[in-house]
């Protein structure tokens, strides 16, 4: 059980790949463990390039051109994880939805993005379907135009309290301007924080292994003051790399009021094993600010590190697209 109805938490799964929606993610939804689901790019790329699922598919689409051939590969996994996802999703409207992102080459493109938004929705024609778009410059006006015209949508690559802002005020505005009950998350990256810090803050003397949950808190307050109930945070990136700290250590704290973590299959499972549904203790805001404050004392930039950090993250979408539009053609 991954829901706290009491506090409107849910999880979802980060993962999407053929047979494993017609096995263990059917499953996982009998069993109440997931409401919802995830993908991008880096999955599908994974999943297409290693699964033989998608081989006769493939195949048949041979002669269609590289993105042609991906939108319909991906597009036939999100319509049935849709499918899949539709009964948990009339039970509660928040949650039930799976996500695919536009093309991440697009990402300062508002037109573009907002054109290749469009053509994904009316092509999934599914209610519980979320359009992931990057939270760039382009991306706020697109998040904006596309809620307003009645589409769900995932805000994605957030990294800094600044950014969780502007997608905020968009998506806020959107879903004023439409006359449909939308919905959105907006998805704050946890983990890469402390992958990217820990060692540095560790020649500091500074405690490790907390940049993210504190950066990803920060993040849901501001989220919050908006008080839009049809703008939820999600959790992304909440996998561990490593031993050193447990699978499912920013699931188990960052269970907050309003909010999703979207998880990998080894931290779910990690999560159900263990039995835990707790709420979790949260920082109130100013401890938030206070622990930024000794950074900056310490001389650790933040704006460097959000800004290393969604070049990162955008750059890394684009690779594996590209490299995946590669090999689609054989």
């Amino acid at each position: 059980m991954s829901l706290r109805e009491d506090i409107n938490f849910s999880l979802w799964c980060d993962f999407i790949e053929r047979d494993f929606l017609e096995n263990k993610f059917k499953t996982m939804i009998e069993n109440k463990t997931i409401y919802g689901a995830t993908s991008n790019p880096a999955i599908f790329a994974s999943s297409i390039s290693n699964s033989i699922a998608y081989r006769q598919q493939l195949d048949m689409l041979q002669a269609n051109d590289a993105k042609k051939i991906y939108e319909e590969l991906a597009i036939t996994d999100i319509k049935r994880a849709a499918t899949l996802l539709d009964e948990l999703h009339h039970e509660n409207e928040d949650d039930g939805f799976i996500s695919i992102e536009v093309d991440p080459l697009l990402c300062d493109d508002t037109q573009a993005t907002i054109k290749e938004a469009l053509r994904l929705h009316q092509f999934i024609a599914a209610e519980n379907v979320m359009i992931k778009i990057p939270a760039t410059n382009a991306g706020y006006e697109a998040m904006s135009k596309l809620t307003s015209m009645g589409i769900n949508i995932n805000a994605t690559l957030v990294f800094s309290p600044k950014q969780a802002i502007k997608c905020a005020e968009a998506l806020d505005e959107g879903i004023k301007l439409s006359n449909k009950d939308i919905k959105a998350v907006i998805s704050i990256f946890v983990s890469r924080f402390d992958r990217h810090c820990d060692e540095e803050f560790r020649n500091k003397g500074l405690e490790v292994s907390k940049l993210g949950i504190i950066n990803a808190t920060k993040c849901y307050y501001e989220i919050n003051k908006f008080k839009n109930s049809n703008i939820r945070t999600l959790f992304a990136s909440t996998g561990v790399k490593g031993d050193l700290l447990k699978a499912s250590y920013y699931i188990d704290n960052l269970l907050f009021p309003n909010s999703v973590n979207t998880a990998p299959l080894a931290t779910i499972d990690n999560w159900v094993e263990e039995g835990k549904i707790k709420q979790s203790s949260i920082l109130s805001e100013k401890e938030c600010n206070l622990f930024f404050d000794k950074l900056t004392l310490n001389k650790i930039d933040m704006n460097d590190v959000y800004e290393i950090l969604l070049n990162e993250g955008l750059e890394a979408f684009k690779v594996s697209f590209k490299d995946l539009l590669n090999k689609l053609k054989t």
